[in-house]
């Protein structure tokens, strides 16, 4: 797990803070652990969820996470975790946990988050972005959807991704992004407009192979380390789902864009070695895309609804930036099917004009843009004779 530094006060963090580190000391007590300095926990940036993360001053260095039993799912977590390590998939090794508590002590992967090596060496996309791909195979290839609990006593089931799972999803953006960040009231005929739309990219998501999706597998969950495969963090919510959701999720990342050739020749060669390794069946070249591009549209939209939540009712502003390139994403994929213009022309003619007015809007045509080079110099090759 990685973190960059983090702002929290010592008051609003004091209680938690000299519990974790007292619990901390004694788990390094009991590994005759030494700690290299002090202080014992140097806090460090979270996420969009509530935990709390801290590096502590070992060698090899490790994390001290503070999980509000309340709003976080350890159990979920330290399960998935185990037997994800056990199937060939980086994520952290867990140190020590106390559920009660909501404290976890695991390995810490570093600070290179794959969104930092790409913005500084955009010439290594195809060789991280080959091995992140590799990753999602090993993942999605999990046997089993049930596995041992975390304290070993039962059992835990991933959550089916199903049509009500979708539908909570679609409908944050009618909950969240239209009417409370954009201010905007939709009438029965435009509600109607939306619920079509969603019935069938909810029908284009259950269409497809059902495996292990992580649900946040991007640039910013990914952890780049040297000559090993990527660190994998934030699966705590994976559920059993469509096959291209991870997919769209780390190829149409909503923090980093690529040219959409590009993003068309990666999800091929994924289509591929997906048939290869018989997570599906072949299917035509256009198929593939299309469960792609749909499945991206339900994620998209879905996302809208999210960063607005996230500062509306959590006070999370910092992902309002990057909902001009999620705007681009829903807008891009939405032109090329005939099945959508619906949607699109009421986007463009209600909901864009009301975005400009709004603090945190830039132009969606040209957001994720860095520039027109083409990407990478090592061709991962995808031959359009494949067919997947």
């Amino acid at each position: 797990m990685s973190c960059q530094s983090k702002g929290l006060s010592v008051n609003q963090g004091q209680d938690f803070e000299v519990a974790l580190s007292r619990w901390v000391e004694e788990q390094l007590t009991q590994r005759q652990w030494s700690p290299q300095n002090s202080p014992l926990l140097q806090s460090l940036n979270g996420d969009a969820g509530f935990r709390h993360y801290y590096r502590v001053a070992t060698n090899p260095r490790l994390l001290a996470v503070y999980a509000p039993v309340g709003d976080e799912d350890s159990h979920a977590f330290v399960a998935i975790a185990r037997y994800l390590r056990d199937q060939g998939v980086h994520t952290p090794n867990i140190i020590a946990v106390n559920f009660e508590r909501g404290f976890l002590l695991v390995e810490d992967f570093g600070d290179t988050l794959y969104s930092d090596a790409l913005e500084s060496d955009r010439d290594s996309a195809n060789e991280l972005y080959g091995e992140a791909m590799m990753t999602l195979l090993r993942l999605q290839q999990c046997p089993v959807m049930t596995i041992p609990s975390a304290e070993g006593d039962a059992m835990h089931t991933l959550p089916n991704y199903d049509q009500s799972r979708l539908r909570e999803e679609l409908a944050l953006l009618h909950e969240w992004f239209i009417p409370e960040l954009l201010g905007y009231q939709i009438s029965d005929d435009e509600q109607a407009i939306l619920n079509g739309l969603y019935a069938r990219l909810e029908s284009a998501a259950l269409q497809q192979p059902q495996v292990w999706v992580h649900r946040d597998f991007h640039s910013r969950n990914l952890i780049h380390r040297d000559g090993q495969s990527p660190g994998v963090i934030d699966f705590q919510d994976a559920v059993r789902g469509p096959l291209t959701y991870d997919l769209v999720s780390l190829l149409r990342d909503c923090y980093i864009r690529w040219p959409r050739a590009q993003v068309k020749q990666w999800a091929l060669a994924y289509g591929d070695m997906a048939v290869e390794v018989g997570l599906m069946a072949p299917v035509t070249q256009a198929g593939f895309l299309r469960w792609f591009d749909w499945m991206g549209l339900q994620r998209h939209i879905k996302v809208l609804g999210v960063f607005a939540r996230l500062w509306l009712r959590d006070g999370k502003s910092g992902y309002l930036k990057d909902l001009p390139l999620v705007i681009r994403y829903t807008l891009e994929v939405a032109d090329e099917y005939p099945e959508f213009t619906d949607f699109t022309y009421w986007f463009r003619e209600k909901l864009l004009p009301l975005c400009e007015q709004q603090d945190w809007y830039s132009d969606y045509l040209t957001a994720g843009d860095l520039s027109d080079e083409i990407i990478g110099r090592g061709d991962m090759a995808h031959t359009e004779e494949v067919v997947v």
